[in-house]
């Protein structure tokens, strides 16, 4: 799979979404995916993490995506996330 298509797939989910996907390997099966998403908000990090895998669960069943690497946020916790690395 291509980066690109990972992304589709979370933002079919979560349409307004701000979403990162990077190909960690090269082999086009482990991905690294940073996601803000308004839907997260209030939520654990775990409940945000079952979340997404639900738009990506076949994709894994199946093998064409083998490894997912989540970093998700709420706009709230992203904006204290990016205020920290001004520093």
């Amino acid at each position: 799979m291509h980066p690109n298509d990972v992304r589709s797939l979370i933002l079919a989910a979560f349409p307004t979404a701000q979403v990162e996907v990077q190909d960690l390997t090269g082999g086009g099966d482990h991905f690294q995916a940073t996601i803000v998403a308004s839907e997260f908000q209030g939520l654990t990090m775990l409940k945000q993490h079952k979340l997404l895998y639900q738009s990506v669960q076949t994709y894994i069943d199946d093998g064409r995506i083998h490894a997912l690497s989540l970093r998700t946020f709420s706009p709230e916790q992203w904006q204290k996330q990016t205020v920290q690395f001004e520093l």
